[in-house]
């Protein structure tokens, strides 16, 4: 991935916009108040009036500020109202989450006078992948075309070996200045970690959760099952898995760490047939759900033969033939706090790097085997 700008070293022009954004929002200039004259900005940053000129036309851009020939440039609207933010979530519709997370966003108090623009469509679940990967890359152009205040990205997931389109997403927002939240996950494999603020679960405590709530019900043997190419959440929640079975005395066995190598109820069913194992957590609900197939094609029951979990709560999860215990994701609550994210780094552009994670509660259905224990 291309390097960041540095924000140690903010380019004159970025020092002077992202100066004078801040004054706006934080209400140092108030609405309907006019700024300082292009000759005043230039005295008082050293810059060049070219370099101010930029930064002013920049503000009007994000809708800032109106400048009116002959009489100077103004503070629109109310201070840190009237942005513009972009949504990128290239899996809307392929993964159950992200409808609620969205709509916690516009539903958030602070977003009242914001626009959201949802830029995901349908269109991009029915092409395929190479259209998800060109839709995501053709509507990150188009953010950076009309210099959105911010952009909320859930980063594609289950890509092949090797493919960029993340990388080049976020570093297009980069190049441009625009503040991005990551949504649920990071676009880095598990454990990096890039320089932008993520809201979700705190996954590799869920995935320790889950691994010790079937322990404690007497597991012995418990496996860790996913797909293939999966998100950064899936290592976390992997990682969780290893930890809560090394505090309880249990060596971690890497032929019980499996991925389904295929969406098919075969592929599933290949994998039940070859696993003795007497519990199973898996990387997420569809998962869970698929391999809940697996195993009945296998005659192993659940919860009698298999104890199963999962992690999200989809709203599938309860309608499964085993009711399915899982971690539940609050969905609608990410939205809020990742608006909240959004509308601090949009005023504070030099805070550290957040993960902001919320509570993801124990959900115990049927599946888990509780009720036999």
């Amino acid at each position: 991935m291309p390097a960041a700008l540095p924000l140690s070293a903010p380019t004159k022009h970025r020092q002077v916009f992202d100066t004078l954004r801040h004054e706006i929002l934080t209400g140092k200039y108030q609405p309907g108040q006019r700024l300082p004259s292009e000759a005043e900005l230039v005295k008082r940053f050293g810059a060049s009036r070219i370099t101010v000129g930029r930064a002013v036309r920049e503000l009007q851009q994000r809708q800032l500020v109106d400048r009116k020939a002959g009489s100077g440039t103004y503070v629109r609207g109310e201070p840190g109202q009237g942005l513009s933010f972009g949504l990128l979530i290239p899996d809307f519709g392929r993964t159950e989450i992200f409808e609620p997370i969205c709509h916690g966003m516009a539903d958030a108090p602070q977003a009242s006078n914001h626009v959201l623009i949802w830029g995901q469509g349908t269109g991009m679940v029915a092409a395929g992948e190479v259209s998800r990967q060109a839709r995501a890359l053709q509507l990150c152009q188009q953010y950076v075309s009309r210099r959105v205040a911010g952009v909320f990205f859930a980063p594609l997931e289950r890509l092949s070996p090797g493919d960029d389109t993340n990388a080049r997403i976020m570093a297009a927002f980069d190049q441009a200045s625009i503040p991005v939240v990551l949504i649920d996950r990071d676009h880095l494999p598990y454990p990096h970690r890039s320089r932008h603020d993520l809201v979700g679960i705190d996954n590799r405590r869920a995935g320790f959760r889950i691994t010790a709530h079937l322990l404690g019900l007497g597991a012995k043997r418990v496996a860790f099952v996913s797909y293939p190419n999966s998100p950064s959440t899936i290592g976390e929640r992997l990682a969780g898995y290893r930890e809560a079975l090394l505090v309880q005395g249990v060596a971690p066995d890497s032929a019980l760490v499996r991925e389904l190598e295929g969406d098919s109820v075969e592929a599933a069913t290949e994998v039940a047939k070859s696993l003795d194992v007497d519990a199973i957590v898996c990387g997420n609900d569809r998962t869970a759900g698929r391999l809940m197939q697996g195993l009945a094609a296998c005659g192993k029951r659940v919860p009698i033969d298999v104890r199963l979990a999962g992690i999200d709560d989809v709203g599938y999860a309860t309608l499964l033939p085993v009711p399915l215990t899982t971690m539940h994701q609050p969905c609608r609550e990410i939205g809020m706090a990742a608006m909240t994210a959004m509308l601090e780094r949009t005023t504070r552009p030099d805070m550290p790097v957040r993960d902001i994670l919320l509570e993801c509660p124990l959900v115990v259905r049927d599946s888990c085997g509780a009720k036999l224990s």
